[in-house]
C-alpha cells in the first residue's frame, strides 16, 4: 500500500473535470496536494517540465492533463488529440523520472480498445483489433502514455501505473456542443430545448448504439484508490459495470431536465463504436465499487450546468 497521509502529490490537469475530482478526494488524506497552471507549467514544453518537477520533486503524481472531446472535436483536430497529448505524457513521466518520483498514475480512456472488442471489454483487449476511426488519434497517445509507463517500470523499475476510465461526466464537465462528449450535449441540447419552446431535440445516429458512464467523483475515488493499493504493469478499467443506449440515455437527460418534446435523428452523423462496456472485474476485485446512480449523477450535473453556464 502507498500510504498518501504526510505525502506531497501533485495533480496534473487539476482544473479539468477528472483533475478537480481527484483534489477533493485527496483533501481527506491529510497530503500536500500539488497543483500548477499553464502559466506556471506549459506540459507541452520538456523543458519547463523537467524543471519544475526538478523543484517541486513531489512523492507521487496523477497525471489527468490532456487534450480532451468528443467526436466531432477529435475528428475535426487530430493534431491537437496526437501531438499536445504525447507531448504531455512523455514530458511528465521522463521529468518525473529525472526528478525521482517513484510513483505516478497515469489516467487514459476507453478508446484504447479496438472498435470491435469482445463486450464487456478486458484489459487484455488492447492492440488486438483497429481503433474506432473518429477517436483514433487521442486513442494512440493515450495506448502511447500507458506504454510509457510500463517501459519505465521495465528498464527503471519506476513504480508507475495507469488506469482506463469509461465515458465520464460530472460536475465541471465541458457543455460547448462543437467539442464536448455526448452525455453533456445532450444535457445542453435538452435544456436549450426546454428553454426555447422546441418540438423536439436532434440526436447524432440511430441512437442504438451503448455507451458506459460514470461519475467524475467515483473516477476520482477509483484512482485516490489506485494510486494507494495497485502496482502492476497492466492498466487497470475503471468503470461502473452497466451500459445504456443512447436512445434511452437521452429520454433519461430529457426526462430530468424537463424537456418533453420528440427525439429526433440524424442519420447523416456516425454512430461510432457499437458498443462500449469495460470489465472492471479487476477493479472490483481490489475492493473498489462505485456509489453514484446515473440519475443521480445526471441530476446534479444539470444542477450545476444551471448554476454555472452562461450563454
Amino acid at each position: 500500500m502507498f500510504e498518501l497521509k504526510g505525502k506531497r502529490i501533485y495533480v496534473a490537469g487539476h482544473r479539468g473535470m477528472v483533475g478537480s475530482a481527484v483534489v477533493r478526494q485527496l483533501e481527506s488524506h491529510s497530503c500536500e496536494i500539488i497543483t500548477a497552471t499553464r502559466g506556471d507549467v506549459d506540459l507541452i514544453r520538456q523543458s519547463e517540465v523537467e524543471n519544475f518537477l526538478k523543484d517541486i520533486r513531489p512523492d507521487a503524481i496523477v497525471m489527468a492533463a490532456a487534450s480532451v472531446g468528443g467526436i466531432l472535436a477529435n475528428d475535426s483536430y487530430p493534431v491537437d488529440f496526437l501531438y499536445n497529448n504525447i507531448m504531455i505524457e512523455a514530458n511528465i513521466t521522463q521529468a518525473a523520472h529525472l526528478a525521482d518520483v517513484n510513483r505516478m498514475l497515469f489516467l487514459g480512456s476507453s478508446c484504447i480498445y479496438p472498435k470491435y472488442a469482445e463486450q464487456p471489454i478486458q484489459e487484455n483487449s488492447l492492440l488486438t483489433g483497429s481503433l474506432e476511426p473518429t477517436n483514433e488519434w487521442y486513442a494512440i497517445a493515450k495506448i502511447a502514455g500507458i506504454k510509457l509507463a510500463q517501459a519505465y517500470r521495465r528498464q527503471y523499475g519506476r513504480d508507475y501505473i495507469s488506469a482506463m476510465p469509461t465515458n465520464l461526466y460530472g460536475t465541471g464537465d465541458n457543455f460547448d456542443l462543437l467539442s464536448s462528449h455526448v452525455l453533456p450535449a445532450l444535457i445542453r441540447k435538452a435544456h436549450e430545448a426546454k428553454v426555447n419552446g422546441d418540438g423536439a431535440i436532434t440526436i447524432w445516429g440511430t441512437g442504438k448504439v451503448r455507451r458506459e458512464f460514470l461519475h467524475a467523483e467515483d473516477c476520482a475515488s477509483a484512482l485516490v484508490f489506485l494510486l494507494q493499493n495497485y502496482s502492476n504493469k497492466e492498466h487497470v478499467n475503471v468503470g461502473s459495470g452497466t451500459d445504456i443506449t443512447i436512445l434511452d440515455l437521452t429520454t433519461l437527460i430529457c426526462n430530468i431536465v424537463g424537456f418533453e418534446g420528440r427525439i429526433e435523428h440524424d442519420l447523416t452523423k456516425p454512430d461510432g463504436t457499437p458498443r462500449k462496456l469495460m470489465a472492471s472485474d479487476k477493479l472490483k476485485g481490489l475492493g473498489w465499487k462505485p456509489s453514484i446512480g446515473l440519475r443521480e449523477g445526471i441530476t446534479s450535473t444539470y444542477a450545476w450546468f444551471l448554476d454555472n453556464h452562461t450563454d
